[in-house]
């Protein structure tokens, strides 16, 4: 067998929270004007009283309501899947699974959590939702949720990716959704995440009827993709496999790989791998302090690694790691040792998902890939020590909407960045 899933009726009824078993209680956000530590009010213009309690609370589990599990179910559970065509190509003893998310209505993991955030704001009687996507996974995931309870869903999406990637914008117009593309007031500008951000939160605030949300980055968003990793755990069970020797997963604000390592945290014999982009080198080459989450000063200042709130990343085709911090959570676990974090530039980024996609037929998208980069060295490396190695990756995504990036590798068009 190459394929394990288990039953509609047994997808997690209860997100994991990684909090607890943190290295070190995780610092308090500030909030903007005052530095002081931000306090459920202070969240109030922006989110659900349900979504600020979850970003707040140390409780290890937390209920998945009915009404979201019903919409999941519509793609959940999702297959694990053993890569053996790449483990015989690449003559090592590991053993490689994926967790295959790309068979969401968006195509990503990104649902997980967009269906929450959705389905909370429509609870607390919300009429529209302002949200910022890179490469548009994250607009198209919510767009999608949204159409689910109702909601008006407004998009700001970096201007590069919205200019290279039409057709995510189709996709999201199709579910409901408009999108803007950013920095509104800068039409020269290419854009970055931190820019998409300060224009959502701009046009949610001052309206009674409007929340923002995030698909990155906050604790209550990788909360909510602990699904992937709980399930992982159930199917490498069900496939007759020990815990794995390490997970693997692309980072941008951390939200998929949160979604599938926080679940093997309190696994001290589990190593965990961060895979960013060599032109937004975050977790590799950044700082640990205290930045704004966006350009404009509007979020709170969060602890974590960060190249700045004004620094703008090259206009790489995987648009969903271009973001210049990373998950507070992501983040304390890699400054206390947890969690590694390795860099890569577009290129072998590429040579690695074209490998890939002619062994195991999957087209991967940008981000996805960054992970396949990093599981084919870790696969070398065991074959180099005969190492019988376990290990998991997440395939956060598919590529069919990032051909253009393709055609750019495979017409020598793709230029690598400087590190």
């Amino acid at each position: 067998m190459t394929r394990w899933m288990v039953s509609p009726g047994e997808i997690p009824s209860a997100w994991f929270n990684v909090v607890p078993y943190l290295p070190a209680p995780p610092a308090s956000p500030l909030h903007p004007a005052t530095h002081q530590p931000v306090e459920p009010d202070d969240l109030a213009p922006l989110f659900p009283a349900a979504l600020i309690e979850q970003e707040m609370t140390r409780a290890p589990w937390i209920e998945v309501p009915g009404e979201v599990l019903d919409i999941l179910r519509l793609w959940r559970p999702t297959p694990l899947v053993r890569a053996s065509r790449l483990e015989q190509a690449l003559g090592t003893p590991a053993r490689i699974y994926f967790k295959d998310e790309s068979g969401s209505p968006a195509g990503s993991h990104k649902p997980n959590t967009a269906v929450a955030q959705a389905f909370y704001n429509a609870r607390a009687g919300l009429r529209r939702l302002t949200t910022e996507t890179g490469a548009g996974q994250w607009g198209t995931a919510l767009a999608f949720a949204c159409a689910q309870f109702g909601l008006e869903c407004e998009v700001y999406m970096v201007r590069a990716s919205f200019e290279h990637k039409p057709y995510r914008r189709v996709i999201m117009e199709t579910w409901g959704g408009s999108v803007v593309p950013s920095p509104v007031d800068q039409p020269d500008h290419p854009g970055s995440l931190g820019t998409a951000i300060s224009d959502a939160v701009r046009a949610a605030l001052g309206r009674g009827d409007t929340h923002y949300s995030l698909g990155s980055v906050l604790n209550h968003v990788l909360l909510h993709q602990t699904v992937i990793g709980l399930e992982a755990r159930e199917q490498l069970a069900l496939a007759g496999e020990r815990l794995p020797d390490v997970v693997i997963a692309p980072c941008g604000g951390g939200s998929n790989l949160g979604g599938i390592a926080f679940p093997f945290v309190p696994e001290a014999g589990v190593r965990l791998i961060a895979v960013e982009p060599l032109s937004c080198p975050t977790l590799t080459q950044g700082r640990f302090d205290y930045d704004f989450g966006d350009s404009a000063g509007l979020t709170p200042l969060l602890p974590m690694y960060t190249l700045g709130h004004d620094f703008v990343p090259p206009s790489i085709h995987a648009g969903g790691l271009r973001y210049h911090g990373v998950s507070p959570l992501i983040s304390s676990l890699v400054r206390d040792g947890r969690m590694e974090a390795v860099a890569y530039p577009q290129g072998k980024v590429f040579e690695a998902a074209v490998h890939f996609a002619r062994l195991e037929g999957k087209v991967a998208a940008p981000e996805a890939a960054h992970a396949i980069r990093a599981v084919i060295d870790e696969a070398l490396a065991a074959k180099e020590t005969g190492e019988e190695k376990v290990i998991l990756f997440n395939y956060c995504g598919h590529g069919f909407l990032d051909l253009s990036a393709y055609d750019d590798y495979l017409h020598g068009r793709l230029h690598d960045e400087q590190g």
